[in-house]
């Protein structure tokens, strides 16, 4: 067996933004990947997960199929990927993170350091596109796996490879990232913290990690030059209508107080009672910050198609979403963005969680990739 170093490997592919050096090769945000192709009987690769409170799972992707998935330990130890492989032919391999970037653990993220093998590499094919998804627990897949009776918010439950940006990148043979926080929106998170809004870090390279994460630079800007992807599919706006109907936040430092209202809403025992229809100065908040996010998207990607998909958990606020698409296109000239309705979870395509399950996910990914090819995209 021979071994060689992540940083001395030139005949790889890495998905998802990370940081400069390869040594070792860091990924934090869910659905990035490393990808090789190798031609051997046998593959090790060295790993680590190291994290706080959330552990890193991965899946193993041999020849374009799901093999296997496993939790990563946190110190650096050598999985074996395959052995006793016949060596006549090459074979692709991608390990993908599983588990989405987790903005609260200062430790999170999944290291690569050496591989290990008997044969030669080759280089991996090209790809025929390239998407970027951003978006809340959806993208992330979040409770894509799992019994519908599971509750419990923790890494085992989030799936990238059940969830819908991996079925739309392999059926449409697209390099690809994501930029993905659960309970996130546009403008303020499920629970009304004003803070846990995804365009905020977007021109980062993972910014939303924690101030005192332990590896720097992290927060560092992103190089957009080095990747530019032709189609944008955004999924934002179900936390940011599930805060409405919430409960204000308290900021435990500040102690400032956020709520996006609802006309007649009230406390009643301590308890939040939403009303019944949106407060037109929050709603409008949510709008200003739809429309600029997409002149910030525009902005770094010049040439790309913008679809903002939206409705697997809810659509109160497509209305809200097309109106802004509709004055967004008109101001700027910008004809290249639409919205893009996406089908409703029922009861028999819910996940754990109560998130979108396995087919819920399937269906999103029909209409979206019926969409992109009647674009030509």
């Amino acid at each position: 067996m021979k071994e060689i170093r992540i940083a001395d490997c030139k005949e790889l592919l890495v998905h998802g933004r990370t940081l400069p050096g390869r040594d070792p090769l860091v990924l934090f945000w869910g659905g990035s990947s490393l990808e090789l192709k190798v031609q051997c009987s046998e593959l090790w690769l060295e790993m680590a997960g190291p994290y706080a409170e959330h552990e890193n799972w991965i899946a193993i992707e041999i020849n374009g199929e799901v093999m296997a998935r496993q939790m990563v330990p946190k110190e650096r130890t050598k999985i074996c990927i395959f052995r006793n492989k016949m060596n006549t032919k090459p074979t692709r391999v991608r390990i993908i993170k599983e588990v989405q970037a987790m903005s609260a653990d200062r430790e999170h993220r999944l290291e690569f350091y050496s591989i290990l093998h008997d044969g030669e590499f080759l280089m991996p094919d090209p790809y025929e596109r390239r998407i970027e998804f951003i978006g809340d627990s959806i993208n992330s897949g979040e409770g894509s796996i799992g019994a519908k009776e599971e509750e419990e918010w923790i890494s085992l439950f989030f799936s990238h490879v059940r969830a819908y940006p991996y079925m739309v990148a392999r059926e449409l043979k697209a390099d690809y990232r994501i930029i993905s926080q659960s309970g996130w929106g546009i403008f303020a998170g499920w629970d009304n913290n004003f803070a846990s809004a995804v365009p905020k870090y977007y021109e980062g390279i993972c910014s939303l990690l924690p101030k005192d994460f332990e590896l720097k630079g992290v927060h560092e800007a992103n190089d957009f030059s080095a990747w530019q992807p032709e189609l944008i599919c955004v999924n934002l706006g179900t936390n940011d209508d599930g805060a409405f109907h919430y409960a204000p936040f308290t900021d435990p430092e500040t102690k400032e107080v956020y709520k996006l209202h609802m006309n007649g809403e009230s406390m009643e025992n301590g308890e939040y009672k939403p009303g019944d229809s949106y407060a037109p100065e929050d709603l409008d908040k949510v709008k200003a910050a739809a429309r600029d996010f997409l002149g910030l998207l525009r902005r770094k990607n010049p040439e790309a198609y913008i679809i903002w998909a939206y409705g697997m958990l809810g659509d109160a606020l497509a209305a809200v979403l097309r109106e802004v698409i509709a004055e967004y296109r008109e101001e700027s000239g910008d004809t290249r963005v639409e919205y893009l309705a996406l089908p409703a979870v029922t009861p028999e395509t819910t996940g754990a969680r109560f998130h979108p399950g396995l087919a819920a996910h399937r269906a999103a990914a029909d209409v979206i990739v019926r969409r992109i090819k009647e674009l030509g995209l």
